[in-house]
């Protein structure tokens, strides 16, 4: 497994630094000793796993700005000279694609469309010798639901069809899309000084996620207030992993992606089919950490489309990076229920945050 002492000293760049995995993602990188930058809008909730961990504070920089704004993405990223980048800003969330579609496509394609033109135009550009001989390693991060899935329950590989009934999906579909043909047009020559990949990872879990409609948080602000919790789509599958996991696959990939030209692609990361279980395990579970919580199983009238089965191949991430899931679902559940109790309870949330860093990297 990657040391992530490789980090120390290196300029990482990381869009999207404001929300939940983008600062799990920040907080390993400065216990890694790198120089962290961060290109965000404002922490999407409160309370914010980035203010909890007081990240303003401790980034090398912090700027509120937005991916739709090509310019001062441009300009941020000319003045950094980031060694790496991990790309994470995105509309996250299925349910809200459908009632701000356009906003959705906006930011998942032309974001990344921005953010790829803006290294081309920094990194390869004609106009200054010392930047071109720059070097940078990018991580562009989409979803485990970019591909066509008609629910057969096929562990998806990374040259499967991509596409999406809901247009969140179909955005991360079109987002690869964008990825592969900036690769092979500006990226891909011998001697390339600028090596992207994507990494393709969904249904990821963890302590400080407070977004509206994911699973996890409804569950943690009901449980923590004695509240009942309303369930939908229990039986709906999907690949659980705790959020360390496919963050130590995007830090891996980066890492080896100057180096080895067939990390320039895709990759999936994805937990090993144990981990592949329904909405009801994942709530009964979390509940099993919290005494006097009830939990109503419901089905929605007209419901929104989504998809019901998602497993996902991680073969190919094991073979050429060397990454493979570390911690069981039942380790992931109590990794993550444990961490909303201890916070809950006064516990410092960095404190908490790092504890379970190095209890997944020992």
């Amino acid at each position: 497994m990657l040391d992530i002492s490789a980090y120390k000293g290196a300029k990482v760049l990381v869009t999207g630094h404001t929300g939940f995995k983008g600062s799990w993602l920040c907080e390993m990188l400065l216990m890694a000793g790198a120089e962290v930058y961060g290109y965000a809008l404002r922490p999407p909730t409160r309370p914010s796993l980035f203010s909890q961990l007081s990240l303003a504070r401790r980034l090398k920089s912090h700027e509120i700005g937005d991916v739709r704004d090509a310019s001062r993405l441009e300009e941020t990223i000319k003045r950094i000279k980031p060694d790496f980048i991990f790309h994470l800003a995105a509309q996250p969330l299925v349910r809200e694609s459908y009632s701000s579609p356009k906003d959705t496509f906006d930011v998942n394609v032309t974001g990344t469309v921005n953010l790829l033109e803006s290294v081309r135009k920094v990194f390869l550009s004609d106009d200054s010798r010392v930047l071109k001989k720059c070097s940078c390693s990018v991580v562009c991060v989409t979803t485990d639901k970019c591909y066509e899935n008609n629910n057969s329950g096929h562990p998806f590989v990374e040259t499967d069809s991509l596409g999406g009934s809901d247009p969140y999906s179909a955005s991360k579909g079109a987002c690869e899309i964008v990825i592969s043909s900036y690769r092979r047009s500006f990226f891909s020559h011998k001697g390339s000084n600028v090596r992207v990949a994507s990494a393709r990872a969904g249904n990821v879990i963890g302590g400080g996620d407070w977004a509206k409609d994911r699973i996890v948080p409804d569950a943690m602000r009901a449980f923590l207030s004695k509240k009942s919790l309303v369930v939908r789509n229990k039986m709906s599958t999907r690949p659980w992993q705790h959020v360390l996991e496919p963050l130590i696959g995007y830090l891996t990939l980066g890492m080896l992606l100057q180096n080895d030209s067939r990390c320039a692609s895709a990759f999936n990361f994805g937990p090993n089919s144990r981990s592949v279980r329904t909405v009801f395990d994942l709530v009964e579970g979390l509940r099993s950490r919290f005494s006097d919580v009830d939990v109503l199983f419901a089905s929605e009238k007209n419901a929104l489309y989504e998809a019901k089965l998602l497993t996902l191949n991680s073969t190919k991430a094991f073979e050429i990076l060397g990454w493979k899931p570390r911690w069981s679902f039942k380790k992931t559940v109590q990794a993550t229920a444990d961490w909303y109790k201890s916070v809950a309870e006064g516990v410092s949330a960095r404190v908490v945050t790092d504890a379970q860093i190095n209890d997944y990297l020992k």
